[in-house]
């Protein structure tokens, strides 16, 4: 590291000045304790600031301004008799420089304050333009669930629409659901709110079953069970559905039904002709 570079940066000033991050504070702070040079550069800002303070406090103005006319007017007066020239020691960091660089402090502290309210003013615009896009997205999809909603009833309603009760099996007496199957569009609706959340790792899958001989086909799994709201799902179904029953699988589903988790059956009733 050239600590040269470092200190000429004028970012110690601004350590001093209490201008910089939290993450800034702590690297400087760091790097003082590694380097003693650092340290020393760091305590001599300080100590200048302090004499600036001191020179530019109110109380002590007026007596200021008094001294320096006595010496001007006594160096005047001892000008024709005494011809030594007074020899002026400059320190590292003199006043002029100091009451420069304060007043650049005072003007990036200004503008570092500005800059943050505009900061500020864009984060709450931001703000607003996300709470107002988020506002659009909730109506825009209260619409579409309404749509949605409006569709489900009409289908539902269609006096060809054949309802299939499926009640509860085993030990799993107190479920239920239902299937409402659509065979002009090859799909039917299941309520399945009559089931309990899945358990971690197993979600339920839906089956078509032939009875005679008992056949099963999967309608496929219901993976969002457990966050969907309204438990009615849409699942297409070609088959010649005799029977329709849920159970419950490891992720990804089965290939067969097991069948000491199948929560719900129920038999396929077509009124006579």
């Amino acid at each position: 590291m050239d600590i040269t570079a470092y200190i000429e940066s004028g970012i110690l000033e601004l350590y001093v000045a209490g201008a910089l991050s939290e993450n800034e504070n702590r690297e400087v702070y760091k790097l003082m304790r590694q380097h003693p040079e650092i340290l020393q550069e760091v305590e001599a800002i300080e100590l200048a600031i302090k004499k600036l303070t001191a020179a530019t406090a109110p109380s002590r103005r007026a007596g200021l301004f008094e001294n320096i006319k006595a010496k001007i007017v006594h160096l005047s007066g001892n000008a024709a008799t005494d011809s030594k020239v007074i020899p002026m020691v400059k320190s590292k960091y003199d006043w002029l420089t100091y009451t420069g660089w304060a007043a650049a402090i005072i003007i990036g502290a200004g503008l570092f304050w500005t800059l943050n309210q505009n900061n500020e003013l864009e984060s709450n615009l931001t703000t607003a333009e996300i709470e107002n896009s988020y506002l659009e997205e909730q109506i825009a999809n209260a619409k579409t669930d309404l749509a949605a909603s409006k569709n489900l009833l009409n289908i539902l309603r269609d006096k060809d629409i054949i309802s299939v009760p499926l009640g509860g099996q085993g030990e799993f007496a107190n479920t239920y659901a239902k299937v409402y199957w659509s065979k002009k569009d090859n799909s039917i609706y299941l309520d399945a709110q009559g089931l309990p959340e899945a358990p971690a790792g197993k979600v339920y899958q839906v089956w078509s079953l032939k009875l005679n001989p008992l056949t099963p086909t999967s309608l496929g799994t219901i993976d969002d069970f457990n966050t969907d709201d309204n438990k009615i799902f849409a699942i297409a179904n070609a088959n010649e559905s005799e029977a329709f029953g849920i159970t419950l699988e490891p992720e990804g589903g089965s290939e067969t039904p097991t069948m000491d988790q199948l929560y719900t059956l129920g038999v396929v009733v077509t009124a006579a002709p």
